[in-house]
């Protein structure tokens, strides 16, 4: 399968002059693609997965609902950006040349290209469904006990949580919330031609769910459909004219104080302004009457021709979230059971003897249980007597945390426990706010990093007094500390007692609760925003400089994202010198792949499936004395300019083969890649006859159950040969 061209693609060619070619200049504008329209290539690939037969039917609603999640985020947080900085005047045209309503433009038209798309899925997802008994209705087509009883539902859990508003000069136009549900009823009293307008919320996480299961079989109907079928309740005496449904999206840029004495007063003042914020995108009923939706638009101070977006079928498709948990494994992924890790499944019972012995372990989630490796270290870390300081930083986590419950038991068992709490992790500042307010009631001594950027690395540091003195033991990762998106995310993890490390990592919390950064030295870590990208371009030069044809360059990078235009140039520099680039970008990327003369050499692929790719590696050849490195950081500018990441080194050779091992699976697979083209779209790998047809993930999950098996079995097989042994000997 074949993307379309972004809109700011442009096709190569190299300028001659007589037989000479020209100097090509790596600044152009031509040679970098826009982020937003890269970004959102990629969930066009994601919804790919919607459309793929392979995948299991209630998977195929998920990811749906993953690009409706995605797409609110995107308008925002990127068409938030871009709208404000045409409000200021901004004339600077981006990288890749394009002027901030130029890109948006250019977004819109992909946005509303997704949009039909989506709703095309949609509508052979719901038949599809309803072939396999889970079906969704109206209210009309309900029998009169169906109705009945869902009237009853209604008057008694749903009616008293409504406040219709009115919408007339006695009324002020109501506030309306960002992504809230909302109908518009038009009214009128019996025998009056005058019409009356209401605005009413639909109440979504109040408990009552958005798709309402009608009896015991799997039909549902929306909470909004209930809604419209009941105005009577909320109108009597009057006649109802037309029900309509809309949706508002607003602004979350908000940052814009850093200058603030009190982080915590900036960031709660932010989140308020966010509430109130512009709107940005307004989504209707494909059959809105006109006049009601210019009425909206002008109420709302947006354009009703760009900033309208008809939304036919299911308004809000990110809560189809919730049909993606029904019940029904045939029509799910088989269930995943992550590993325990062969290096930690051990008769000692003692994680730190275990580290002390291993010196380092690699970690990969979800292949890998978080719970059994990372969550381990935590809680033994907080009961260990021997354990005197624990720090961390904390960038995301989950409601039902364990991570917070052990440092709170950590600071009750006498331990100095540090956290460094990211106040501005976007979408997550609330809950942030009170995880501090939490472990600050504990006793724990909590910071909020250093004051213009954000704390982005994922650390757990530990000291502990062994037998031969203080010992340092660290985990470093490229995930949150978060239990939910560690079964769902593929991330990285290293634990570690390396002495060397460890000291780094002193350095670091020492930067981190001081604020301070006079002369602090890094002996391995490579940290951001001041060392990771200088370290890195210079890698990518020695590469050069050391390729040659018998020992050739090969650089290898994972990441999230590739954005910042100098690692882009220099990766084109890298590729103009001989040095083969591999890139696996999971989503934006400026880089245009297989160009002449510019990027023969490098090759982009992306990988979706099951589990969101996440994890970021590193990989220099290095004229053969290879170079491995996992950290938190992606190819970004904020994250290697304006961000606090860690980024470490891998250096055990066995750790090395098994990132090796993760390079080659996902390079080589038939399944689950796309190629990007060097105009900016993508082509999806087919498996030919012959070919291993299943994902990277089903591959991946199947090593490393392969990888435990075969170290229980030589545990048992050392086990046996003992107690032979001593048989022999007695």
């Amino acid at each position: 399968m074949k993307e379309s061209t972004p809109a700011n693609s442009r096709t190569t060619e190299k300028a001659m002059t007589g037989d000479t070619p020209a100097p090509i200049d790596l600044d152009s504008s031509e040679f970098y693609l826009n982020r937003e329209l890269t970004w959102l290539a990629f969930n066009r690939r994601v919804l790919h997965e919607a459309k793929d037969d392979r995948v299991p039917l209630l998977e195929r609603v998920f990811f749906v609902a993953v690009v409706g999640s995605n797409l609110d985020e995107f308008f925002m947080k990127r068409i938030g950006g871009l709208k404000q900085q045409v409000g200021a005047g901004l004339k600077k045209p981006s990288i890749d040349g394009m002027l901030p309503a130029e890109q948006i433009d250019a977004c819109y038209q992909t946005v509303n290209e997704l949009f039909t798309e989506q709703r095309q899925i949609e509508r052979e997802l719901r038949a599809r469904l309803a072939e396999e008994g889970i079906r969704f209705t109206g209210y009309d087509q309900l029998s009169q006990k169906q109705k009945k009883k869902l009237d009853e539902y209604f008057k008694y859990e749903i009616f008293p949580l409504l406040t219709p508003q009115g919408i007339d000069p006695a009324h002020p136009f109501p506030f309306i919330s960002n992504l809230s549900l909302n109908l518009l009823v038009s009214s009128s009293e019996i025998d009056s031609d005058q019409l009356h307008l209401n605005r009413i919320k639909v109440p979504l996480g109040v408990g009552i769910p958005r798709f309402i299961q009608i009896g015991d079989d799997h039909l549902y109907i929306t909470f909004e459909e209930l809604m419209a079928n009941n105005l009577d309740d909320l109108f009597p005496g009057m006649t109802i004219h037309s029900c309509e449904f809309f949706r508002v999206t607003r602004n979350a840029i908000t940052e814009h104080r850093d200058g603030a004495n009190d982080l915590l007063a900036m960031i709660e003042s932010a989140l308020r302004e966010r509430k109130f914020a512009d709107i940005i995108r307004l989504q209707v009923d494909a059959d809105m009457i006109p006049l009601h939706r210019g009425r909206l638009a002008a109420e709302l101070d947006i354009d009703e021709h760009k900033d309208v977006f008809d939304e036919p079928g299911i308004m809000a498709k990110r809560d189809l979230m919730e049909i993606c948990k029904i019940d029904r494994a045939d029509l799910h992924y088989p269930i995943h059971h992550p590993c325990d890790h062969p290096q930690l499944v051990s008769e000692e019972p003692n994680i730190f003897h275990i580290l002390r012995n291993q010196k380092s372990i690699l970690l990969q989630h979800p292949y890998e249980s978080f719970e059994t490796t990372v969550e381990r270290f935590l809680k033994e870390a907080s009961i260990d007597p021997k354990v005197l300081v624990i720090k961390m930083t904390l960038y995301r986590t989950s409601s039902d945390s364990r991570i917070i419950q052990y440092l709170i038991d950590a600071a009750q068992n006498g331990k100095q426990v540090a956290v460094v709490v990211e106040l501005m992790a976007r979408f997550d500042e609330s809950a942030n706010i009170k995880w501090a307010e939490t472990l600050e009631q504990a006793g724990i001594h909590v910071t909020y990093g250093v004051v213009g950027l954000k704390t982005h690395s994922k650390v757990i540091f530990v000291v502990r007094r062994d037998y031969y003195g203080l010992q340092r033991y660290a985990h470093i990762g490229t995930g949150n500390y978060h239990s939910g998106t560690a079964r769902q995310y593929s991330d990285l993890g290293l634990l570690t007692c390396d002495p060397q490390i460890c000291e780094d990592l002193t350095e670091l919390f020492n930067y981190l609760t001081t604020g301070y950064a006079p002369a602090r030295n890094y002996q391995k870590i490579l940290p951001s925003p001041h060392i990771l990208k200088k370290s890195l371009l210079i890698k990518i030069k020695r590469e050069m400089e050391l390729h040659s044809p018998n020992s050739p360059g090969l650089i290898q990078f994972k990441s999230n994202a590739l954005e910042d235009k100098d690692i882009t140039k220099a990766l084109y520099a890298a590729s103009e010198a001989g040095v083969k680039v591999n890139l696996i970008i999971r989503d934006s990327c400026r880089l245009r792949p297989g160009v002449e003369g510019v990027s023969d050499n490098i090759t982009v692929i992306s990988i979706v499936g099951r589990f969101l790719e996440h994890a970021r590696i590193y990989y220099f050849r290095n004229g053969g004395d290879e170079e491995y490195f996992i950290g938190s950081a992606d190819l970004m500018k904020r994250n290697l300019e304006s961000r606090v990441e860690v980024v470490t080194p891998v250096e055990n050779k066995m750790l090395q083969a098994k990132l090796r091992e993760v390079f080659d699976v996902q390079l080589g697979n038939q399944r689950s890649v796309w190629d990007m083209q060097p105009n900016g779209t993508y082509v999806k790998r087919t498996p030919a006859p012959g070919d291993d047809d299943r994902t990277v993930q089903e591959i991946l999950i199947e090593r490393a159950e392969k990888r435990l098996a075969k170290s229980q079995a030589d545990r048992k097989k050392l086990k046996k040969q003992g107690k032979s042994a001593s048989r022999k000997r007695n």
